[in-house]
Parts: C-alpha cells; sequence; structure tokens
C-alpha cells in the first residue's frame, strides 16, 4: 500500500527524528532525544498513556506517534521511515532480511499484548449475545435484519467498522470471509474513520453493530486519565496494586459463543474480559506486537524497554486487552 502524497510530507519533514541520539548509553540508562513511531489505530488509546507516562518519567525524552493502517505502518517500517511500529502480525524472515541487509538494521519483535476485537451494540438493541456462526453469517450477508436474531426489529444491521486496512478489519476478514472477499462487499457495511467513530457511530443508532478493538472500551484507562500524571505513573509502578478492569457502559459489549465439539457444544457467551481472553474462552483474540530496528542507544530503543516493561504492562491493563506478561482475574460482571 502507497503512502499518501500528505503522508509523505508529513513523513520526510521528521523522518530525521527516527534517529537521534547516538550517544551511548549505559545499561538501565534512557537515551535523550525524538523519535515516531506507527501505530494501528485499534491501539490509539494504549500508545498514548505509554507516551505521555515515558515521558513524564523521562523529560528530555519524546515519542511522536503516527496513527495509521497496519499495512502503513510496516511499510512505513520497510522503507526506514521509522524505526518502532505497533503491529498484529510479525514481520516475515523475508522481510527481516530485507531490512537488515538495506538499512543494516536488526528486527527486535516483542508480544507485548493479547487484544480481542469486540462486537458493540448500542444500549437500546436488545442483542446482547451472538455465537461465531451468527458473526459470521451477519459477514457474509446471511444475515441481514435485527429481526433474525432477535425481537420484530425488522430493520437492517448496520455493520460498521473503521477504516479498511486496519488490523482488526483484516483480522475479521481472515477469520470469516472467504478468500479475496472484503466486509465492504456487505451492502450494509459502512467504513469509518478510526475506532472513535465506530464508537460514536454506535452509541447513536440502535440498528449499528460496530466492530472494534477491546481497548476502546476499557473504564478504567479513561477514569486513570483524570488523575495527574504524576500520580499515574507511581500507580504504574505499584507492583502490589490489581491488574483487571471494567469495561464501559455506554454500550452494550457483546457476549460471543463458540459451541464446538472442543467444548462439547458449549453454548455459553463471554464478554472480552481478560481473564476469557487469556483462557481462550472469549474466541475473537489476537497478539499484538512492538517491532523495533533502533539500535541500543536511542530513544526508540529506551520506549520499547519502558513498554516491553512492567510499568508499560501495567498501562496496557488498564485498557481492557491482556497484557502479554501479567496474570489477569474478574473484577466485575453484569
Amino acid at each position: 500500500m502507497k503512502l499518501n502524497t500528505t503522508f509523505k510530507i508529513m513523513l520526510s519533514a521528521l523522518i530525521v527524528l527516527g534517529a537521534v541520539s547516538c550517544t551511548k548509553v549505559k545499561r538501565g540508562e534512557y537515551a535523550k532525544g525524538s523519535a515516531t513511531i506507527f501505530c494501528d489505530d485499534g491501539f490509539r488509546n494504549i500508545l498514548n498513556e505509554e507516551i505521555e507516562v515515558f515521558e513524564f518519567s523521562y523529560p528530555e525524552s519524546s515519542i511522536i506517534p503516527f496513527f495509521v493502517s497496519e499495512q502503513d505502518a510496516i511499510d512505513t517500517m520497510m522503507s526506514d521511515g521509522t524505526q518502532a511500529i505497533i503491529v498484529t502480525q510479525e514481520l516475515t524472515k523475508e522481510q527481516k532480511d530485507y531490512i537488515k541487509s538495506k538499512f543494516k538494521r536488526v528486527v527486535k519483535t516483542h508480544c507485548i499484548a493479547v487484544d480481542a476485537v469486540a462486537l458493540i451494540t448500542n444500549k437500546g438493541n436488545r442483542v446482547t449475545s451472538l455465537s461465531m456462526k451468527e458473526i459470521g453469517d451477519i459477514l457474509n450477508g446471511r444475515i441481514t435484519r435485527w429481526s433474525q436474531l432477535a425481537g420484530n426489529d425488522t430493520t437492517f444491521i448496520k455493520l460498521v467498522f473503521d477504516n479498511a486496512g486496519s488490523s482488526t478489519v483484516s483480522y475479521m476478514r481472515e477469520k470469516f470471509l472467504p478468500e479475496g472477499s472484503k466486509i465492504s462487499d456487505n451492502p450494509h457495511a459502512y467504513a469509518q474513520k478510526d475506532n472513535a467513530q465506530v464508537f460514536d457511530v454506535v452509541q447513536k443508532d440502535p440498528d449499528a453493530l460496530g466492530i472494534i478493538s477491546v481497548s476502546w472500551l476499557g473504564d478504567d484507562l479513561s477514569l486513570a486519565k483524570k488523575v495527574p500524571v504524576e500520580q499515574r505513573n507511581k500507580d504504574y509502578a505499584n507492583q502490589n496494586d490489581t491488574i483487571a478492569t471494567n469495561l464501559t457502559t455506554e454500550v452494550n459489549v457483546v457476549r460471543v459463543s463458540n459451541p464446538t465439539e472442543a467444548n462439547d457444544f458449549d453454548p455459553t457467551g463471554y464478554k472480552p474480559y481478560q481473564v476469557y481472553i487469556n483462557s481462550g474462552e472469549y474466541p475473537l483474540f489476537r497478539k499484538v506486537y512492538m517491532i523495533s530496528t533502533a539500535s541500543n542507544s536511542t530513544v526508540l530503543h529506551s520506549f520499547y524497554t519502558f513498554v516491553t516493561g512492567f510499568v508499560g504492562q501495567k498501562i496496557i491493563s488498564k485498557t481492557g486487552i491482556l497484557p502479554y506478561h501479567m496474570n489477569p482475574r474478574v473484577v466485575e460482571l453484569k
């Protein structure tokens, strides 16, 4: 996927920031300077909080984020336009070899979280639970009206998703659609600019079914943002604190069931709470990776170390998705 002209201009103006601070730093120290990172929009909330706490902790370091489609993030790294990305797929061996031979950089990959793709409905919608088969039938156009799921509402299901290049859309396409098909092929599917717009549409439209990263639905991070960053920094460093989150009550977060022979065709539906993501009982999940080609003496490597460390993982726990190196628990189910 080629980057558009405006995007290229913005990138060229900041490209120098991706290669800063060649001063040697000792183990345990953090580099100074500025750098860019490109991130799939689904993880915007996570990255913004990581950056704010990192920059508070290390005021001479600055991280400038770009929120783009997953493919744009990977393409930018492949052209050496950035040295750090957050996506839901690892680079292939061929891509890693190309970066090493072309730019003399070594690719470092760290799984930082296990994300869930959530389905959301309006508070006035009676449908609060779906099976994997029903989700597939909706995406493939075999179920088109809410009355096929619950009640007498014969209106069409408005399938709402973020931009077509996002990791969320890619995941659902690969999970449920035949090869070569697109979610946008559904005549009742509506693409939005980003996850925030998906959430807004579902809040207002009782006929909408939203597809969104669960990291947009965690109440704990929203509440945390009201606390001064100095106090948040202390809270994140508290190793005795719990690491669970409640999901928003502003929309219905749909329970998803997956009756199969492996679970004795259990029809129980689960919300994407961390404990059910961890156990696999919530079936729509995928790994999130931070990929870096930055050398050890750069601010990007310092940020990579921060995000993959205890405080960075604690921040992820507040978003509703599962930090890769922490154990979850259930706080509240309603």
